[in-house]
């Protein structure tokens, strides 16, 4: 039975992020930050007081630089408009202004209006060169934060629906229910008892952790465990849960150490050297989909068959897809109270897209096709069903004389959403030889943009379905 090691049972389930800079990611990060920081006035007025000191300390009769043949002192208005932006480039070149109001108020020489002019229009320009550029760096760093997160929800689809055939390959007979299913009712959990219902529960609370706890200890044969809350990095004093007999955890414990310092699972045989101040045999991180750690369960006992890839693997796995949940309960809940019958997928989608658009102004739609219920109208129904997108979700609704394909896609504005109609009847036109109106399809769309419930709620009605 082979055991694993804390870095591959996490491979699975932790994000990777690009650094087209290889190991400079520390360097770029002062060099060219991707936000302005508060503290960024305070670096102008140094950056701009340094230079105009040093050249000061190169010419004191011009230390202005007019007769070097270069206008060299522009370079620090030029570097702080290409690196925060317009309005601190103003600030600087108005600290030169002032400069030359207070130290050459004296000097014979005129004022140099062609000097400042241009050193100002260039500044001018460089700053919208910054702020046009950093505001588009900052939308795909939000949608990419966006796509990672969806390819950990698919890894982590992709090697449950493996597991979950392996296992009803071995032991159908003793357990009728499928593990996808289990995993569904799992990530409802959150949803079931989300955080805004358990008034009387501290906010550190995570909502069914008793539920989790029972269902992981089951499927990975745990007999002694805990789940510990972490606040920014510190394990908290009480258990959530626990599963078996009561135990003390010692915070200073070598392997809760290690998982929380890797953020990996972490047991007796991961390290390059034995753990020896320890009374665990597992501890494994609870990783949102985001990176965001939110727990730590705490193995004492469990049989010695168990522990091995596959099995830590698939614990890993759990807890991720429970963080993930927790982490848009509370959205996903409301959508849910709205609409009953909405998909769990769907709604989390909805949630992180609205989420999306309001920190990044990334906009997303819905699109409302509605079928006539007939013979003809289900055969274009299924026609529609086939030609989605690959990072479309669909949710089909029956209404009473009708059909209804609610289509979600991220990253799509108005005119994406033209595109995506006239891709549909171009579609039905080689088919059928029909457009969408000469097909009966009645088309409804809405932005994500405000309270996701009610607005999902209100395209429905729009497209005859009774919520």
């Amino acid at each position: 039975m082979n055991t694993v090691t804390a870095q591959s049972a996490a491979s699975a389930a932790k994000p990777r992020h690009s650094n087209p800079l290889g190991n400079l990611s520390a360097l770029r990060r002062i060099v060219a930050p991707a936000v302005a920081r508060p503290f960024s006035i305070v670096e102008t007025i140094a950056f701009v007081a340094a230079a105009g000191a040093l050249s000061w300390a190169l010419d004191r009769n011009d230390p202005f630089l007019l007769h070097a043949g270069f206008p060299w002192l522009w370079f620090a208005p030029l570097i702080v408009a290409l690196r925060y932006g317009t309005l601190l480039g103003l600030l600087a070149c108005a600290m030169l202004i002032g400069a030359w109001q207070v130290l050459m108020r004296g000097s014979p020489d005129a004022w140099p209006t062609l000097f400042f002019t241009g050193g100002l229009l260039q500044t001018i320009v460089a700053g919208h060169f910054g702020d046009t550029w950093g505001n588009r760096a900052q939308r795909a760093n939000a949608l990419n934060d966006y796509l990672n997160d969806r390819l950990v929800a698919i890894t982590n689809s992709h090697y449950l629906m493996r597991l979950s055939h392996e296992r009803l390959e071995k032991d159908l007979l003793s357990k009728p229910t499928t593990l996808r299913d289990s995993i569904t009712e799992l990530r409802r959990l959150s949803v079931a008892h989300g955080l805004d219902s358990a008034k009387d529960v501290p906010s550190h609370d995570l909502p069914g952790a008793h539920a989790l706890l029972e269902f992981v200890a089951q499927a990975c044969q745990i007999e002694v465990a805990a789940l510990y809350p972490v606040h920014v990095g510190k394990l908290g004093r009480e258990p959530l849960a626990r599963i078996g007999d009561a135990f003390e955890l010692d915070p200073r414990d070598e392997l809760v150490a290690r998982a929380l310092e890797t953020q990996a699972v972490a047991h007796l045989k991961s390290g390059e050297h034995p753990f020896t101040n320890t009374g665990l045999l597992v501890c494994a991180p609870m990783i949102s989909a985001d990176g965001r750690l939110i727990a730590v369960l705490a193995i004492k006992r469990m049989p010695f068959l168990s522990l091995n890839f596959d099995n830590l693997q698939l614990l890993l796995v759990l807890l991720g897809y429970y963080a993930d949940g927790v982490e848009h309960s509370q959205q996903v809940r409301t959508i849910l109270d709205a609409l009953p019958d909405c998909p769990y997928e769907f709604a989390l989608d909805v949630s992180r897209l609205t989420r999306l658009e309001h920190a990044a102004g990334i906009t997303s739609s819905l699109v409302a096709l509605v079928f006539p219920h007939d013979d003809e109208g289900d055969s274009f129904f299924e026609h529609v069903m086939r030609r989605r997108r690959a990072l479309d979700l669909m949710w089909p609704v029956k209404a009473a004389g009708q059909s209804v394909l609610i289509n979600l896609m991220p990253a799509t504005d108005a005119t994406g959403v033209d595109g995506y109609l006239a891709r549909i009847e171009a579609s039905l036109r080689a088919q059928f030889n029909l457009d969408l109106e000469g097909a009966r399809i009645g088309v409804h769309t809405l932005h994500l943009g405000g309270e996701p419930g009610p607005a999902l709620k209100r395209l429905l009605v729009r497209s005859g379905v009774d919520v």
